[in-house]
């Protein structure tokens, strides 16, 4: 009975979804329009840095105040 739902299953599963989309994406090799400089690269950075590195900076710092909880 399991083979027979499976073989029915793989049959009607492709005409319940319908048509499907392909999508590609559009690849340019040109050199880039604006220079990044060094200070917009250093900003970025950091704000990176801050975003991941703060909240988890932020729990090790008052982890002894969670384990009071």
């Amino acid at each position: 009975m399991p083979g027979i739902l499976r073989t029915v299953a793989s049959r009607v599963a492709p005409v319940l979804r319908g048509h499907t989309v392909t999508q590609s994406a559009n690849m340019y090799t040109r050199p880039a329009k604006e220079k990044i400089s060094f200070v917009e690269s250093s900003i970025a950075c950091a704000v990176f840095s801050a975003t991941i590195l703060g909240p988890s900076g932020w729990v090790l710092a008052h982890l002894e105040d969670y384990k009071k909880r």
